[in-house]
């Protein structure tokens, strides 16, 4: 009896915990769990009387569950419907229609409006192609076969000298030998430092010119073009033993082989001190049991490819001429390298880099476990190649990372571009990646991660791809965050760790304070075009300006013809009567194709007679340009001035201006009505400063105090006794500047 009490009891509360029992056809006591009671041998019918409930009987339970079972079953269901629809219109929400907010924008606007604001986005995309060419600018990388063409030239870190009718060459063991079997043989007879050996060859016709000329193709890999004659050529080659490898080939044979080796780089580890390969034994790869790693290579190509290793040779070998006891000696110069700048497990990329011009971050030694990312390794490469100045080196390393770049690592690039040691090349093209990607980057974390100065950067340019209302929603977010973080600061240490604190806690929007956020997002928020912003109702603009977050409210907001002051802020007017203020829109793609398309769709019949009429306003610059301009000048008469180039590498920038002025782009960004001609010419300028490797400062110099400059140079070369240099480098600026007016 007990049993049946208490298992009567317990059915309702099993029944309304399992949601499936009213629909299952198994037995009633397995549906309910009862394996000991018999339940099944009353028929399921509703009792006579429903009114008088009997708790203690597990049918009447089930009979009361089952018509609420359906009205829960049909209410969860179209709840789930609603919640659905909902869902399908925040998505909706959430990826703007931009192309049917600029034609509701366009639809009062006249033919000659639209035509306006199409030319005014066609002189963006002219600007644009210059200025991804002025970002991509930097000075070229000289290769190996330049390099070694100016080792031959300058004569640097020269071991012997052959002498051939009458004229002296002075040249380099390893590169000879290498190249080419007969000096080998030669060489080999004489094996003393700073031999001098005569020669005479057999084939008839060479003279000293021919005979240098054919010491530069060893070097270069490269005959003159005025020195093919080849039947003589022919027979130079049988006397040398055959024509000479490609250049590639016989450097990689000196760096695997090692053969005529004349230094040795020596990569220390610890307190800097190496020891002699006789006082350890050494593995293949060069180590020792003291951690030391010896690399052999030779003097030519190090002096060749580094300034700084150029210098380091020079001075060793006018050492060594000091010593007597080493005259005639080929013993191998030892450079020592500290770990702490130039770790061993760089060695191998480094000579890969200094005698192929290739950068393999797969020849770096790694641990098996840890160890810092191949992004790593790339920038701290980059950072031993300007020390060395192997430009190829920290060119390859500059490419890499812009490979690697990705949005997970975006905000670690452009920290480290940024800072004194970065690179300023990959700097920019992060900039770029990240004003490309903008969009999908404002929905993402990526965004609270970028700093102050690098959301700066993106949203001061004019070719930001997206709208200015998701410019606005991703500003707000960022600063929502960044004030967020400095309330966690601001918390008591005995909170940090707690279920009270902000961070597990959370904040709400409304406990945020509107005046400190209004200052976080002082410097940002004037950069976004408010007057833009699409749709002109946009919520989160209309509780922006109710907040007191916008240092001014757009200009519809202000009052006056709503409509007129829009069209006004997006197309530049020529009428005196114009609402609201002209800001030159950023080139977002999406409104761009649909101002043309919107032009070609409703106006393509008159467009050319709409283009002859209008009347195109000055080219006067906008209010932001100006702000930028002015703040510009006030920054650079408050910094100090950069370096000012010398008279010929200025002579040559102006040559390489005149140049880029008649190439097609900034030919065509010229010819277009509403181009600004001073942003063209700038961004030729600034392409100009940065393949001569000057301070982006420079360009703004030159465009400002050309004149001052000309002159100054003049009074330094006049002083100098150079009359005839000073005068053609002050005429030749003066014309240029003549040109500008003009």
């Amino acid at each position: 009896m007990g049993t049946s009490q208490s298992t009567s009891v317990a059915a309702p509360r099993l029944l309304r915990e399992n949601t499936g029992l009213c629909s299952s056809s198994e037995p009633l006591n397995q549906r309910c769990g009862l394996s000991g009671v018999t339940l099944g041998r009353r028929p399921l019918e509703p009792p006579f009387d429903p009114s008088v409930p009997r708790l203690r009987d597990p049918f009447w339970a089930l009979w009361k569950l089952r018509p609420l079972k359906k009205a829960r079953g049909s209410s969860s269901s179209l709840a789930t419907l609603r919640r659905r629809l909902l869902l399908r219109r925040r998505r909706s929400s959430k990826c703007p229609d931009h192309a049917r907010y600029m034609r509701e924008l366009l639809s009062g606007c006249s033919l000659a409006e639209v035509s306006a604001l199409c030319e005014q986005y066609e002189a963006l995309a002219a600007l644009k192609d210059l200025s991804v060419q002025a970002d991509l600018a930097r000075p070229p990388a000289s290769a190996k076969k330049h390099d070694l063409a100016a080792l031959f030239e300058t004569r640097v870190a020269a071991d012997v000298e052959l002498v051939y009718a009458g004229a002296c060459f002075p040249a380099h063991r390893a590169i000879l030998a290498a190249r080419c079997p007969y000096f080998r043989q030669v060489l080999g007879r004489f094996p003393g430092h700073g031999a001098r050996i005569g020669l005479e060859l057999r084939t008839p016709g060479v003279d000293a010119a021919l005979f240098g000329a054919l010491l530069k193709l060893l070097y270069t890999g490269e005959l003159a073009p005025h020195q093919h004659d080849r039947p003589l050529l022919g027979r130079l080659a049988d006397e040398f033993g055959g024509a000479p490898n490609p250049l590639e080939q016989d450097l990689r044979y000196l760096l695997e082989t090692g053969d005529f080796a004349d230094a040795m780089l020596v990569f220390t580890k610890g307190n800097g001190s190496s020891s002699s390969s006789s006082s350890s034994g050494h593995s293949e790869y060069g180590f020792s049991s003291l951690g030391t790693l010896e690399r052999p290579c030779h003097k030519a190509v190090l002096a060749a490819r580094s300034p700084f290793f150029k210098n380091l040779v020079q001075r060793r070998n006018r050492g060594e001429e000091l010593q007597p006891e080493r005259a005639g000696l080929n013993l191998a110069t030892r450079i020592v390298l500290d770990e702490s700048v130039i770790p061993q497990r760089f060695s191998s990329v480094l000579l890969h880099a200094v005698y192929l011009d290739e950068v393999n971050l797969a020849l770096v030694c790694r641990p098996l476990e840890g160890g810092p990312t191949s992004l790593e390794d790339a920038m701290e490469l980059y950072q031993i190649g300007r020390f060395l100045e192997l430009d190829i080196l920290s060119q390859g390393c500059e490419d890499l990372i812009l490979e690697m770049l990705t949005p997970n690592n975006l905000a670690t690039v452009l920290a480290w571009g940024a800072r004194p040691y970065g690179s300023a090349w990959v700097y920019r093209q992060a900039v770029n990646y990240l004003r490309d990607e903008f969009q999908p980057f404002s929905q993402s974390p990526v965004l609270l991660q970028l700093s102050a100065e690098h959301l700066r950067e993106a949203l001061s340019s004019d070719f930001l791809q997206a709208s200015e209302h998701e410019v606005l929603q991703a500003v707000l977010k960022w600063g929502e965050h960044q004030l967020v973080r400095r309330m966690e600061d601001r918390e008591p240490n005995l909170l940090s760790h707690t279920a009270h604190s902000v961070a597990r806690k959370g904040v709400k929007k409304r406990d945020l304070s509107d005046v400190e956020l209004r200052e976080i997002l002082s410097p940002l928020l004037p950069l976004v075009r408010m007057d833009h912003v699409l749709p002109a109702n946009a919520e989160t603009l209309a509780h922006a300006v109710r907040r007191g977050l916008l240092p001014t409210p757009p200009s519809h907001m202000l009052g006056g013809d709503r409509d007129a002051v829009r069209i006004h802020a997006w197309i530049r007017s020529t009428s005196g009567c114009a609402q609201g203020v002209w800001i030159r829109p950023r080139l977002f793609m999406p409104y761009y194709e649909e101002a043309k398309a919107v032009l070609e769709e409703h106006f393509s019949q008159a467009v050319d007679v709409v283009r002859a009429a209008v009347r195109r306003p000055d080219d006067i610059p906008d209010t932001l340009y100006m702000v930028d301009e002015r703040r510009s000048l006030e920054a650079a008469s408050a910094n100090p001035a950069p370096p000012l180039p010398d008279p010929a590498t200025l002579s040559q920038m102006v040559k390489r201006e005149q140049k880029l002025r008649q190439s097609p782009l900034v030919l065509r960004a010229l010819s277009l009505p509403l181009t600004s001609r001073h942003l063209v010419l700038s961004q030729v300028r600034l392409r100009v400063v940065r393949e001569f490797n000057l301070p982006d400062a420079t360009a703004q110099l030159l465009e400002v105090n050309r004149v001052k400059i000309a002159t100054l140079y003049f009074n330094q070369v006049i002083w100098g006794a150079k009359f005839v240099a000073a005068r053609e480098l002050y005429q030749i600026l003066i014309l240029h500047l003549l040109h500008i007016r003009s």
